[in-house]
C-alpha cells in the first residue's frame, strides 16, 4: 500500500478500479483547511488523463507493471502476433492494445509489451527505429538551406514530414514517442 503522500510521477496505483500511473502530482497546504495532494493521472489501459484531489492519508494498492521483450510477427487482418524472445510462446493482441506502437514497427521488430496480473494491455515501440521512406517527392540538390518539410510516407504506412533533401527509398529515424524525423540512418 501508498499514500498520496508518497506519491512520485511514474508510480502506478490501483485507484476505482483501474491502474493508474502518476503524471503529475502537487503537495498543497492551503491556508485555511487541510492539506491535500493535487494529481494527474493516467489511465495505463485506456490512456484516458484524468485531475484527481487525493487526502495525504488515503491508501491504494501499488500496481505491479510487468514489461516483457517480444518480437512482432504477423497481423492476420484482425489480431496482431508477438512471440515471447525467451519461450517463443506466441500471444495475439488486439488492434486496441497494439494502436499507439503499430505505425513504426515492422515484422520481427522487437518490443515491450506491458502486462498487470498476467494480462497484456498494451505495446511500447523502441524510443527510436529506422524505417525506409516509401513514397515522397523528390528532393533536389541544395534543398537543405531552410527549414522546410514535405510529407512522407514510411514502410509501415506511417506518414510524417521531413527535410526537403530526404529521397524515397533512404532509411530516416523516427522518434516514436513524438511521431516526428529524427536523422538520416
Amino acid at each position: 500500500m501508498i499514500t498520496a503522500s508518497e506519491f512520485r510521477k511514474g508510480i502506478t496505483v490501483e485507484y476505482d478500479n483501474g491502474v493508474w500511473n502518476i503524471v503529475d502530482f502537487q503537495h498543497v497546504k492551503p491556508g485555511k483547511g487541510a492539506a491535500f495532494v493535487r494529481t494527474k493521472i493516467k489511465n495505463v489501459v485506456t490512456g484516458a488523463v484524468v485531475e484527481r484531489s487525493f487526502n495525504p492519508t488515503d491508501k491504494m494498492p501499488r500496481a505491479i507493471i510487468e514489461n516483457k521483450s517480444m518480437q512482432y510477427l504477423y497481423n492476420d487482418g484482425e489480431l496482431y502476433y508477438f512471440m515471447d524472445t525467451e519461450t517463443f510462446e506466441q500471444e495475439p493482441l488486439s488492434q486496441a492494445q497494439v494502436e499507439d506502437a503499430i505505425p513504426f514497427i515492422k515484422e520481427n521488430t522487437v518490443v515491450s509489451v506491458r502486462y498487470f496480473k498476467g494480462k497484456a494491455f498494451s505495446v511500447e515501440a523502441p524510443n527510436f527505429v529506422e524505417l525506409e521512406v516509401t513514397q515522397t517527392e523528390p528532393g533536389f540538390k541544395g534543398d537543405t538551406a531552410s527549414n522546410t518539410t514535405k510529407p512522407a510516407t514510411l514502410e509501415t504506412g506511417y506518414q510524417l514530414s521531413v527535410p526537403l533533401f530526404i529521397n524515397q527509398g533512404e532509411k530516416i529515424r523516427v522518434d516514436t514517442r513524438s511521431g516526428e524525423y529524427m536523422e538520416r540512418a
